[in-house]
């Protein structure tokens, strides 16, 4: 089990559906990140045991600490969810996702849907805390729902029993409109005494040292800002404004090769795909590199074409 040593300057990868899967989240450990957690996992498809949400909860040797995080939002479900996941060994905590815009999750009273609700928010959070026997149980929201409500939603967090939790600095309503509010973020932070993770818009490590000051955060979030960019990870660490071109390409190599080992050759090709297109936007001919990579078949092929491109 990894213990959390220290809750100062974290550097942490927020769960992202379709990406932030185990050969990313072993990629970016590899180059930075300090905590990891799956992608989000759906509490019912775990009820019903389904192989891929299992799939989903592996992770790679290198990440420790690493939270599972759940979406559910009625206590029952959730307890079963929890009891489900205390079996599984290397799991160190298990977060509740209270930040997902999506509709389909909305409508389901889960996601950021609880934050319209703070009395079932906490008695998930408390059933959680209750039955889980990892270490650590944590909560991801957004500011509000479709109004800002961000210190009684940190303070709710608090007082049902999470030992830290993260805050994307708009609401639920704003989805990714707009620009992260650090001042909310801020205010949240200095209302409670647990740890506190900021999230929104940091792409680059000026701006994630500016969030941290600005906000009095105990750690730094990354989730959209590292599509396409994760050794945004390596930046920060490293306190670089530019990821030397040589440490770029020994990323993504890292990350195909993890993809091929995950998926298999022909379903890790088909997905990288997707990242290289990420991978290679803004780059002198870019555009020849994506309609040629989508053509490859082998992987052979396929790592000789990203060593020739980056």
């Amino acid at each position: 089990m990894g213990t959390i040593k220290s809750f100062d300057n974290l550097v942490v990868l927020a769960p992202l559906a379709g990406f932030t899967d185990l050969p990313f989240r072993s990629v970016a450990k590899k180059f930075g990140v300090d905590l990891t957690y799956s992608e989000m996992i759906n509490s019912n498809a775990l009820v019903h045991h389904s192989k891929k949400t299992f799939h989903m909860i592996e992770k790679a040797p290198n990440e420790t600490p690493y939270i599972v995080q759940i979406a559910g939002n009625e206590p029952e479900i959730v307890k079963k969810a929890v009891l489900i996941l205390n079996e599984i060994d290397g799991i160190d905590g298990i977060d509740l996702n209270c930040g997902c815009p999506v509709k389909k999750i909305i409508k389901t009273g889960s996601g950021s849907a609880l934050l319209d609700d703070l009395d079932q928010f906490k008695r998930v959070i408390e059933t959680i805390k209750e039955y889980s026997n990892k270490e650590y149980t944590s909560v991801k929201v957004r500011l509000g729902f479709k109004e800002k409500n961000h210190v009684n939603i940190a303070k709710a967090v608090e007082s049902a029993g999470a030992d830290f939790m993260a805050i994307h600095g708009r609401t639920a309503a704003q989805m990714y409109k707009g620009n992260a509010d650090w001042d909310a973020i801020k205010e949240a932070k200095a209302a409670i005494s647990i740890p506190l993770f900021a999230n929104g818009d940091i792409t680059d490590y000026d701006t994630a040292k500016h969030v941290k000051e600005h906000t009095k955060a105990d750690g730094i979030m990354i989730g959209r800002g590292a599509i396409g960019n994760p050794w945004i990870f390596y930046q920060i660490k490293n306190s670089l404004g530019v990821t030397p071109k040589d440490k770029i390409k020994e990323i993504v190599l890292e990350h195909f090769h993890s993809i091929i080992e995950f998926y298999g050759e022909d379903t890790g090709i088909r997905t990288f795909r997707k990242h290289l297109h990420t991978y290679s936007k803004g780059q002198t001919d870019s555009s020849e590199f994506r309609d040629k990579v989508n053509t490859i078949i082998s992987a052979n092929e396929m790592e000789q074409t990203i060593i020739n491109f980056f």
